[in-house]
């Protein structure tokens, strides 16, 4: 990705959905993903949710911003997210909204966003109005700071960890 010179916790470097996953998940994965560590190839868990994503809802295509590569979007500006988890996550939802920030941004006049998991034949659906936006705007921000930090954040407690293709590092000696 971008070099520590590029990216400054208040410039215009671009801020995608994995950005604000990770750091909704994991500050320090965030970090570390910036500055180029990217374990997920390695990950039996990533390449599952990536089998996941290609044989589930095969007719959409996805919405590439640049920045951010969204799912599909629905008539009526629906932004639709597809996750592996077995179980509803903040930064999931997290994820949507900053996918509506963006598509607002481009002009366009978004109603919300569903998360589909259909491992377990759920959705949840995230609102966007002006908490979300202040939320995602909030999350921007967030994101940004952590990625400009010189120092790693704190790692997070090791059950926490668990399944993390950036376990190794976070714990590693």
């Amino acid at each position: 990705m971008s070099s520590l010179d590029d990216f400054s916790a208040d410039d215009g470097a671009a801020v995608g959905g994995v950005h604000i996953k990770y750091l909704v998940h994991c500050p320090r994965q965030l970090w570390l993903y910036a500055r180029g560590y990217r374990p997920e190839h390695r990950s039996d868990r990533v390449a599952f949710g990536e089998v996941v994503a290609d044989t589930t809802f095969t007719r959409r295509r996805d919405i590439d911003l640049g920045e951010a590569k969204i799912d599909w979007v629905t008539t009526g500006a629906v932004v639709h997210e597809t996750k592996s988890s077995r179980a509803p996550s903040p930064a999931h939802a997290a994820q949507v909204r900053h996918y509506c920030l963006l598509l607002e941004r481009r002009g366009i006049t978004v109603r919300g966003g569903t998360v589909h998991y259909p491992l377990i034949r759920r959705t949840t659906d995230v609102p966007w109005n002006d908490d979300a936006r202040m939320a995602a705007e909030d999350a921007e921000t967030q994101a940004r700071s952590v990625v400009a930090a010189t120092e790693p954040p704190a790692r997070l407690a090791r059950p926490g960890c668990r399944g993390c293709s950036y376990l190794g590092y976070s714990w590693g000696d």
